[in-house]
């Protein structure tokens, strides 16, 4: 008579040889690290001067997404959370806001767009409008728990329409002038 101990052994598989992790299949890290580079650089330096309604593009947020469209929610939460940071420690007064709202949104964004292809100029510039003005809510949402009046809640939801319009032509301007390129060769 087996005992219950030596039938559950025997009815596990067998250990075979360790299952290596999948792949990378998402953008180089040196390229991912110069377009975050040249975004926070350009974001903080140069966009203030490119104001349509009082609201600016944030390129920040183009790379955030345009890195979580091809790679999964780890990584993209990894990349939105560093962005975020980088965001948090250049403005002042913001607590972690930038950070928390940054790394969800491209947690979301990775999560949502696993059923469609990351070169579609019309899904890739929707998502962009989506995701900035989810930042935006989750934005304002952290600075009014951490004390922010809400009384500017309708300027800021303007603003974050027209800075989600602006997103989207940047995002469609980089994404025509990569496909110029990757012709080329």
């Amino acid at each position: 008579m087996r005992s219950i101990a030596s039938s559950l052994s025997r009815s596990r598989v067998p250990a075979g040889p360790k299952r290596r992790a999948a792949s990378y299949a998402g953008p180089q890290w040196h390229v991912v690290a110069i377009v975050f580079a040249v975004a926070i650089l350009a974001q903080t330096t140069l966009l203030h001067f490119v104001a349509l309604r009082n609201a600016t593009p944030s390129l920040v947020l183009v790379a955030v997404v345009w890195f979580a469209i091809r790679v999964d929610a780890r990584r993209a939460a990894t990349y939105g959370l560093i962005a975020g940071v980088c965001e948090d420690v250049l403005a002042a007064g913001t607590g972690a806001a930038w950070t928390i709202s940054t790394m969800l949104t491209a947690t979301l964004t990775s999560v949502l767009s696993r059923g469609f292809f990351a070169d579609s100029i019309p899904l890739v510039s929707l998502v962009t409008v989506v995701a900035t003005l989810l930042r935006a809510l989750l934005f304002w949402t952290v600075m009014s728990i951490e004390g922010y009046p809400s009384g500017m809640a309708g300027v800021h939801f303007h603003q974050a329409l027209w800075q989600s319009l602006l997103d989207a032509i940047v995002m469609v301007a980089a994404m025509l002038v990569v496909r110029r390129f990757e012709s080329r060769r």
